[in-house]
């Protein structure tokens, strides 16, 4: 794992940035945490890949806030020109 970004999916909607520092806080330190609004995942980043590995291995599949966290490591988001239109 070479990057310190996590994508952390199958969020509660009611769960927020400071509430995701914490929970993540544990495993080291969090440079930056995004939720996506009604979206139900959001994004930490971690200040190393080490970090964000332990804090991914301690908390993928495990229950916060009544749902189970789906951890892996962040890919890059696609260039929109993907999306081919018919």
């Amino acid at each position: 794992m070479e990057s310190s970004k996590l994508y952390v999916g199958n969020l509660t909607y009611s769960v927020n940035e400071e509430q995701l520092k914490e929970l993540f806080a544990q495993y080291g330190t969090v440079n930056d945490v995004r939720v996506i609004e009604r979206k139900g995942f959001g994004f930490v980043e971690m200040s190393s890949p080490e970090e964000a590995e332990k804090a991914k291995e301690a908390l993928n599949d495990t229950v916060f806030e009544g749902r189970t966290l789906k951890i892996d490591e962040a890919r890059p988001p696609r260039p929109r020109s993907d999306f081919r239109r018919y």
